[in-house]
C-alpha cells in the first residue's frame, strides 16, 4: 500500500471526527458542525492527494482545530461591523452612511414592540406610513407633500412612471448618468414605460432644445443632477427655474432627480455649493427625488416631495406599495429628518456631517497620535510614516471634491500588502483600508474615536498570526 493510500485511510470518519472532546462540547447546530468537519476533512484529503513525494502524517489535532476555525466561521454573522479606514464617506460596499445614536434607538425601540405604523392613535382608524414624515420633509423642503420608498433608483422610477407612463420625458444629453450598480436613467425610463427624448449636447443644452422638443406626445420634463460626475469647461445648461416656466406655459410636468440631495447648504464646510431640495421646491419643480443614505446621512430610502398633486399620483400608484419602507427604516428616517430642524444639531449629530466638518488639523492631530502608537507596536513588522491624504466623499456625491488632511501609510516588512489586506478584511472586526503604491493607507476620517483602539488591535492580530 503506498503512503498516500495509508494516510488516507487514517482520516477520521466524520462520526468520530465529531465526539472527539474538543469538538462534542461546542455549542452549535449540528448541521454546521457537520459541514465543518467534511470541510476539514475533504482539505486533509486534499492536501494528501496533492503531496508531492511522502505526504506529511495525518493530524488529528490540526484536523479538530481545522473545524474549530471553519464552525466559528459559519457561526459568525454573515452582514457584520466594519471599520471603514479608506478614507470614503459615503462607501457604497460598505453601507454608506452611518446612523446617528439617535436614529439606532429609534431602531431598536420599533423593533422591540408593535408600533403605529398604519394606524392614528387619536382616531383609532387605519393610518399612512407616510404620515409618519411626510410633514416633517414639508417643513424642511417647503413642499406641499411628500413621500418615501425604499431607495432613489424606486423613487425614480415610480415618479416617471405614475407620471408620464405611455408619453415623452425630454432630458439633456448630458444628463443620461449611469451610477453604481450599472443604474442607468435610459434604462429605467424604459421599465417605467416611459420614451425617452434627449436633447442637446453632452455638454451644451439650451433653453430652445427643450421648446422645440416638446408635442402632444409630452408627458414630462426631467432634470438630473449629474452627482456622480461634473462636465467641465465649454458648458451650459437650463436652470430648474426656467425649466419651470417652459413647462408651466405648455402645462407640463417637471421632475428634477437630485441624486445625493441636501437639505442645507454645505458650502460653509469649505465644500462646492450644492443645489439645496428646499431651492428646488422653491423654484416650483413638481416633482423632486433624492436619497436618504448619502449626505442626509439616514438610512436607505428614496424620498420624494413637491407638488400636492403630483404626490398624490405617485402615492396611489400601484407600484408604491412594492416599493415602500417597512417601519424600521421609518424610524430611522424620522429622527435623522428631524436633527434637521435645528442645523447645528445636524452638524453635531448625524455622523456623515460631522465626518464632513472635521477640520484637516483634527485629522492630522488623530493621525499623528495613532501613528506613533502603531510605530511603536509594529515595528518589528512594518514600516509607518504618515502622508499627506485628501479623503473623498464618495456614494457618487461631490465627485471634485476631497477633504485635505493626513493619513497613515504601513508598508509590511515580510507579509504582502494583498495577505496584511485578506487578514484585515477577515478578521474581528473587519477592518477595510485602500492599497496604493505597494502601501496599505489608513485614514482616520472615516474612522470612529472608539474604533481606534480595535483598529491597533486588529493589525496587532493580523501580523501576529503569520510567522
Amino acid at each position: 500500500m503506498s503512503d498516500k493510500h495509508r494516510y488516507l485511510k487514517e482520516l477520521p470518519a466524520i462520526d468520530r471526527l465529531l465526539t472527539q472532546p474538543e469538538l462534542d462540547q461546542v455549542s452549535a447546530p449540528h448541521c454546521l458542525m457537520v459541514e465543518a468537519a467534511q470541510e476539514s476533512v475533504a482539505a486533509a484529503r486534499q492536501r494528501i492527494l496533492e503531496a508531492q513525494g511522502t505526504p506529511a502524517n495525518v493530524d488529528l489535532a490540526a484536523i479538530i482545530a481545522d473545524t474549530r476555525k471553519r464552525l466559528s466561521n459559519k457561526l459568525r454573522p454573515s452582514l457584520r461591523e466594519v471599520i471603514n479606514a479608506t478614507g470614503t464617506l459615503l462607501h457604497t460596499n460598505l453601507g454608506r452612511a452611518p446612523l446617528s445614536e439617535a436614529a439606532l434607538q429609534a431602531i431598536d425601540a420599533t423593533a422591540r414592540s408593535y408600533s403605529n405604523l398604519e394606524l392614528d392613535l387619536e382616531s383609532g382608524k387605519r393610518g399612512h406610513r407616510y404620515s409618519h414624515i411626510d410633514q416633517l420633509l414639508c417643513r424642511l423642503t417647503g413642499a406641499e407633500a411628500a413621500a418615501v420608498v425604499n431607495n432613489n433608483a424606486g423613487a425614480v422610477l415610480l415618479a416617471l412612471t405614475a407620471l408620464a407612463k405611455g408619453r415623452e420625458a425630454i432630458v439633456s444629453r448630458g444628463e443620461l448618468v449611469e451610477i453604481g450598480g450599472a443604474f442607468r436613467v435610459p434604462d429605467v425610463m424604459a421599465a417605467g414605460g416611459v420614451l425617452l427624448r434627449e436633447i442637446g449636447t453632452t455638454n451644451k443644452t439650451h433653453l430652445r432644445d427643450y421648446s422645440e422638443a416638446i408635442t402632444d406626445e409630452t408627458g414630462l420634463l426631467l432634470k438630473v443632477h449629474t452627482s456622480n460626475y461634473r462636465i467641465v469647461g465649454f458648458t451650459e445648461s437650463v436652470s430648474a427655474a426656467t425649466l419651470v416656466e417652459l413647462g408651466q406655459q405648455h402645462r407640463i410636468p417637471v421632475m428634477e432627480d437630485l441624486g445625493s440631495g441636501m437639505l442645507f447648504d454645505l458650502s460653509p464646510f469649505g465644500l462646492p455649493r450644492e443645489p439645496t431640495v428646499r431651492e428646488g421646491v422653491e423654484a416650483g419643480i413638481d416633482v423632486l427625488t433624492f436619497s436618504g443614505d448619502k449626505l442626509l446621512g439616514g438610512p436607505q430610502a428614496g424620498l420624494i416631495v413637491g407638488k400636492k398633486w403630483a404626490i398624490d399620483k405617485i402615492r396611489h400608484h400601484p407600484l408604491a406599495r412594492a416599493l415602500r419602507i417597512d417601519k424600521l427604516t421609518l424610524a430611522a428616517l424620522e429622527t435623522t429628518l428631524s436633527h434637521y430642524l435645528d442645523q447645528q444639531q445636524a452638524i453635531d449629530t448625524v455622523p456623515v456631517l460631522r465626518m464632513l466638518n472635521m477640520s484637516a488639523e483634527e485629522v492630522k492631530q488623530r493621525t499623528a497620535r495613532l501613528a506613533d502608537q502603531l510605530a511603536s507596536q509594529l515595528q518589528q513588522h512594518a514600516t509607518v510614516i504618515r502622508i499627506e491624504e485628501a479623503a473623498c466623499v464618495g456614494g457618487g456625491a461631490l465627485p471634485l471634491t476631497t477633504l485635505p488632511g493626513q493619513a497613515i501609510a504601513i508598508e509590511p516588512h515580510q507579509l504582502s500588502v494583498d495577505n496584511l489586506s485578506y487578514l484585515l478584511r477577515t478578521g474581528d472586526p473587519a477592518l477595510v483600508l485602500r492599497i496604493q503604491d505597494n502601501r496599505l493607507i489608513l485614514n482616520l476620517r472615516t474612522v470612529f474615536p472608539s474604533q481606534e483602539q480595535p483598529l491597533i488591535e486588529a493589525l496587532r492580530t493580523a501580523f501576529s498570526t503569520t510567522p
